[in-house]
């Protein structure tokens, strides 16, 4: 998976919103909202030329006391998302 370029990690509350900087990005139709964990795999992948779920797994268990199952169902579940809202491509 690869990240589109051009979104913005903001802070709103204890979540994050993903923004569009440019008009191209910008769905005015849908905001997307991430928890603390997706914002910080997020950060993560910012730097990466790509990304598989075996690489946001092991995000997770580098930065939070989770289990490898519990941390392998998270990431699948996060990259499903991103995939679903468009701001990753497969």
């Amino acid at each position: 998976m690869k990240a589109i370029k051009g979104f913005k990690l903001r802070p709103l509350g204890d979540e994050f919103i993903l923004i569009g900087e440019s008009v191209d990005l910008i769905n005015f139709n849908k905001m997307i909202t991430i928890n603390e964990s997706a914002g910080y795999l997020w950060q993560q992948i910012q730097s990466l030329d790509s990304f598989d779920e075996a690489k946001l797994t092991e995000l997770l268990l580098a930065e939070y006391e989770v289990s490898p199952e519990q941390a392998q169902k998270d990431a699948h579940e996060t990259a499903q998302r991103w995939l679903d809202a468009g701001i990753v491509t497969a």
